[in-house]
């Protein structure tokens, strides 16, 4: 039936048609019809990082933004859903068509910029939500915000967030706003995460409850790079990692019409390079969670990510290509 929709889908603009499957996928859950198209959720429960997850598989942050769909999104059988990337101030993002398809490689290329309706949106859905699962929340800076002050911006979104979320994952890996990506490395990486990482701890103290703090790091990175970047993570006490975000590299998509869209590019060609970072950094962390995203498109990718040394997985690009059944395959797939 997914193939049905998804050939209707697919003869709309992207972007249009990404809001109009979750109009449906919001009518079909307010009539209960989630769960009977899709079957019920995958009881695997795992605890990690202090929370416990209902199963290994999530969805990873872009697909719902502003967070006004984790009911509907939670009834698909999702152990955890991560909203965001939300900015403090509501932005636009970049100009559009700003999201293409490259069929014929299972990928995704997007530049939207973080276009979000701002953390007093995002809060407020978030507080209104009935699922039960873990909700991460993933921060990261405005547009107008030079890379020099970065740091505002992330702590002003990890103190309105900290009472709502489950865990907080900052994004400092997304191609799509200028400089940010500078944020990864050497001394740029400490003076922002050490600062996060303080205040996130006091306010763990204040309010009685310990939120695990994460980052977000790109596959865009020599053996080397991340060598740095694990040192980084553990100098600075971070509770986990998600890798990875899209990738700025073209090498698996030539002579695609569309690979030379700029933006960041996910799905099927990102799996492997994702995968080779999640090995190194296992390496380097062997104890530190790593939830692994790029390029699940099967239960057989979702087991791959799990044994190059990831411990949750996350969907993104193949829910849209191969839809909602994804989830409940993989998850039965990852069930110990």
């Amino acid at each position: 039936m997914y193939n049905l929709a998804r050939s209707f889908f697919f003869r709309v603009d992207p972007e249009t048609s990404h809001g109009m499957a979750l109009s449906a996928l919001e009518a079909l859950h307010r009539v209960g019809g989630v769960a009977r198209l899709f079957g019920q959720p995958v009881d695997d429960p795992v605890e990690l990082m202090g929370l416990q997850f209902a199963n290994r598989v999530g969805l990873a942050a872009g697909l719902d933004k502003n967070a006004d769909h984790i009911d509907a999104l939670g009834a698909l059988g999702f152990g955890f859903i991560e909203v965001g990337t939300v900015t403090p101030k509501p932005q636009q993002g970049n100009p559009k068509p700003r999201l293409f398809r490259l069929a014929k490689h299972g990928a995704i290329i997007n530049r939207f910029g973080f276009n979000n309706k701002g953390l007093e949106h995002l809060i407020q859905q978030v507080k209104q939500r009935h699922y039960r699962g873990v909700v991460g929340i993933n921060i990261g800076k405005n547009l107008t915000t030079t890379v020099e002050h970065a740091l505002d911006d992330y702590l002003v979104c990890l103190e309105a967030v900290h009472p709502h979320a489950d865990y907080i994952a900052v994004n400092v890996s997304s191609p799509n706003t200028p400089g940010l990506r500078s944020l990864q490395f050497g001394e740029q990486l400490d003076a922002l995460l050490g600062p996060i990482r303080e205040r996130a701890s006091e306010l763990n103290a204040i309010s009685g409850r310990s939120v695990p703090l994460l980052i977000k790091i790109a596959p865009d990175m020599s053996a080397d790079e991340v060598a740095l970047m694990a040192a980084s993570i553990e100098r600075n006490a971070l509770d986990g990692v998600i890798a990875t975000n899209t990738t700025i590299s073209r090498e698996a998509v030539q002579g695609d019409p569309q690979a030379e869209e700029t933006g960041g590019l996910s799905g099927k060609p990102v799996f492997e390079s994702s995968n080779v970072i999640i090995r190194q950094l296992r390496e380097h962390l062997p104890s530190l969670p790593i939830i692994g995203v790029g390029g699940i498109d099967s239960a057989a990718a979702a087991q791959a990510k799990i044994s190059a040394g990831a411990d949750l997985v996350q969907l993104y690009s193949g829910l849209i290509y191969q839809g909602p059944k994804l989830v409940g395959e993989c998850a039965r797939a990852l069930k110990r």
